[in-house]
């Protein structure tokens, strides 16, 4: 399967990926993955990126595109991928159109996954996570064992910095903003899949139902 997952913040994008790739062996590929792994590689596109990263800085889209061209074109992508997080504007959706036409690729489509606002708000700032192993954990549906202390490696378990509720509200109005207006896109092209579902179970079975379909 080859798909574009959308949807906001704490809609579960990433957990439904994970789900999707032990179907068929499908890599997800996440933006912030391939950037931490150009740079890692040292490639020359990656060591352009580092600097705007260490700046502080947005990697400008033509390098985004160059190394996800590269990406894309790796052994493990044969088997089908899941974009998680990318595109992210028109532009980016324009671009990567492009790059897929010229590698040869089919999209199969893109997957809005729609979670109200207010779930994803609760979801979010009920969230902890380890400082030590990155473990999660939620306050209601998943707590630690002992209360701030990580049940796999006995570190501290925190709420981020960016899973405050005024955190999260801000993120959710930047992802209306500038990511929203993706799903109209790939409306028009008549390639988007949209499930209205909190649980990633329903998300993987509509996906799944449309692929078969």
């Amino acid at each position: 399967m080859k798909l574009i997952l959308l949807g906001a913040p704490g809609a579960g994008k990433g957990t439904v990926a994970k789900e999707l790739t032990k179907l068929d062996g499908s890599v997800q590929i996440s933006t912030g993955d391939i950037l931490r792994g150009a740079v890692q590689a040292g490639t020359d596109l990656g060591k352009q990126a580092e600097a705007f990263m260490k700046a502080g800085d947005l990697v400008p889209d033509d390098l985004i595109m160059g190394i996800m061209e590269q990406r894309l074109q790796e052994p493990d992508c044969e088997k089908g991928f899941l974009l998680d997080g990318f595109p992210r504007t028109i532009p980016q959706a324009e671009a990567l159109g492009e790059l897929l036409k010229k590698i040869d690729v089919d999209l199969d489509f893109a997957v809005e996954i729609d979670v109200p606002r207010e779930v994803i708000l609760d979801r979010l700032t009920t969230r902890r996570t380890c400082e030590d192993c990155g473990a999660i954990y939620n306050v209601k549906s998943m707590p630690t064992k002992v209360e701030g202390v990580c049940d796999k490696c006995g570190g501290k378990v925190v709420q981020r910095d960016d899973e405050t509720e005024e955190a999260i509200s801000n993120r959710l109005d930047v992802y209306q903003e500038k990511t929203a207006p993706l799903v109209g896109y790939y409306s028009n092209e008549e390639m988007l899949l949209t499930v209205s579902a909190t649980s990633s179970e329903a998300v993987v079975n509509a996906i799944q139902e449309r692929l078969n379909g």
